[in-house]
């Protein structure tokens, strides 16, 4: 296949794999087929959309690398549905009357773009996985290889998104400083919100690295600065039900024996706990149109505080997100190679017109291959029985 121009935009929430993404595919590009036109859209689908883009000059070629030691994404996302035509027009990305797929191709075709590469999770692809198929209904020549980003690591068929392995790092560097402030005051409650509506994954990932580093520091075992005192006593993620009383008797006893708890929990942890007691309690569970429970009224990380505080005989509660901390980091090693990877894989599909999402493929092994659109959703929950994570909750009495 013949490829002149190549478009890349990046998507949705960030992760610590955007600006490595955009790197390496510029790198790529520019080792294998160094004739091949690279451009950007500015802010993702908003910038296609507007047709507004930007070109990697020889400069930009040159700089590339440098991405690799940055966060963020250095060339802008949104959040945009092309299939949200009234969300479209209220922004002003279309016109009213306009189909924004149709603009988006247009815009494409306008561009003489071959290959448009996205990076975003399962909506951004999901919004690729539309673009590609009104394409090809269409008439449109025109190749769309996406990369999987998402801090939840909850996108089906795929084994490891780029991005959560940093930020699960991340994460457990922010607990540090936050649970060292139980040295402020006695008997202190410490909850670390994490992100993840309704997989559990990031929340597990980053309790298990503090954990270990806690196993590992060279604490001197003297009055507050003990392993103990500084170690996860609780994890709860969406996919594990838990018994309030029962937890709230086992951190009282943590809290008479080391004089604080620090709780990791997922921001949709313990829903339906908590609608149970407000309901117990004859208080109103704020509810959406479609009747989904509104986390943010809820505020699960508030609710284990004011939950626990009194049931613990905490005298402080503090609670802390990691959310945007950990979500803007640089990509650690090991997402670096995983990026590396996807990032080759992406640009051959890209060069013999292979069109789909670039990932270790669950559904055959974890092969590192083109998965199908079509194969491609949010959703996917994370596993409580993973090993890793059993041990860790034998090992701080949780299991």
């Amino acid at each position: 296949m013949a490829v002149s121009t190549v478009a890349i935009l990046t998507a949705g929430g960030l992760a610590p794999c955007l600006s490595s993404a955009v790197g390496g595919l510029i790198e790529r590009y520019t080792a294998v087929a160094p004739d091949v036109r690279i451009i950007a859209y500015r802010n993702g689908y908003a910038g296609l959309l507007l047709g507004d883009w930007v070109e990697a000059t020889d400069k930009v070629r040159a700089a590339a690398s440098r991405l690799h030691a940055f966060g963020g994404s250095p060339i802008g996302n949104s959040r945009v549905k092309l299939t949200n035509v009234a969300d479209c027009v209220a922004r002003g990305l279309v016109a009213p009357g306009q189909d924004p797929l149709n603009v988006a191709a247009e815009q494409l075709s306008r561009d003489n773009v071959d290959v448009l590469h996205t990076i975003g999770g399962d909506d951004t692809n999901g919004a690729a996985a539309e673009l590609a198929a009104y394409l090809a209904r269409n008439g449109y020549d025109l190749t769309v290889v996406g990369l999987p980003k998402t801090i939840d690591n909850d996108v089906i068929p795929i084994r490891q998104s780029l991005g959560a392995w940093t930020a699960a790092e991340q994460g457990a560097i922010y607990a540090r400083n936050v649970i060292a402030e139980h040295t402020s005051n006695p008997r202190m409650l410490t909850v670390h919100e994490v992100m993840g509506r309704n997989c559990g994954w990031l929340t597990a990932a980053t309790a298990h690295a503090h954990h270990e580093w806690v196993k590992s520091a060279p604490f001197a075992e003297w009055m507050e600065n003990a392993a103990a005192r500084w170690d996860v006593h609780g994890v709860f993620v969406p996919e594990r039900p838990f018994d309030i009383a029962a937890e709230a008797s086992r951190l009282r006893a943590v809290m008479n024996e080391h004089g604080s708890v620090n709780l990791f929990v997922s921001e949709g942890a313990g829903v339906a706990e908590i609608v149970a007691a407000l309901e117990a309690t004859r208080e109103a569970v704020p509810r959406d149109p479609f009747g989904h429970v509104q986390l943010d009224k809820i505020n699960p990380g508030q609710w284990f505080g004011g939950r626990f505080a009194e049931a613990l005989g905490a005298e402080k509660v503090l609670v802390q997100k990691s959310g945007y901390f950990s979500r803007s980091a640089p990509a650690n090693g090991a997402d670096l190679a995983l990026i590396k990877s996807c990032v080759e894989r992406a640009v051959d599909a890209a060069l013999t017109g292979e069109s789909g999402v670039v990932g270790q493929d669950e559904d055959r092994g974890d092969e590192l291959r083109v998965i199908e659109f079509e194969r491609i959703r949010g959703g996917k929950t994370f596993d409580v029985d993973t090993p890793w994570f059993a041990q860790l909750l034998r090992e701080i009495g949780q299991a």
